[in-house]
């Protein structure tokens, strides 16, 4: 389990579809992204997939964490590092997403720094995140990261790397 004063990431568990439930129900969390709120079985589905921890293909190893708040014990979103199997440099996709509740506090930010420097300790050496034109949240937090836009795209959206 990685953590701080403030935070804790639990590795993604099946169990944890009921609690996230709720966290992931607000609309304005698809805005950027497209979709919408997942139902509880289909959360369940999520995780279970996700919860192998490797792409079927075996191509990109699949890591994910509830994010916890120490104080409360609450889940307030999750974050997520997708690793290319066997590619130099070694290169972590990340993704993040906090509750709208709960948005503004650091938590992401605090949360990929964690799994940032713990990936760093196992040898992944470049990161990147594709976000949305115009999603200010999440470009606040690739910028306090240390991230910079690049002229590269992935689908619509725009690469950031650190």
């Amino acid at each position: 389990m990685l953590g701080d004063p403030s935070l804790t990431l639990e590795p993604l568990r099946v169990s944890h579809a009921a609690e996230m439930s709720p966290v992931l129900a607000d609309p304005i969390l698809y805005e950027f992204t497209g979709g919408e709120p997942p139902s509880l079985e289909t959360l369940r589905q999520r995780y279970v997939r996700q919860s192998r921890g490797m792409s079927p293909d075996g191509t990109e190893a699949w890591l994910n964490w509830i994010i916890r708040v120490v104080d409360t014990r609450t889940a307030v979103g999750f974050v997520q590092a997708s690793i290319r199997v066997e590619t130099v440099p070694v290169t972590a996709s990340l993704a993040w997403l906090i509750d709208p509740t709960h948005q503004g506090r650091g938590y992401a930010r605090r949360a990929s720094s964690l799994v940032i420097d713990a990936l760093r300790a196992q040898g992944v050496t470049e990161f990147r995140a594709s976000i949305a034109d115009g999603h200010v949240a999440s470009e606040r937090v690739a910028t306090r990261l240390g991230m910079r836009r690049t002229e590269e795209r992935d689908d619509d959206e725009a690469v950031w790397r650190l």
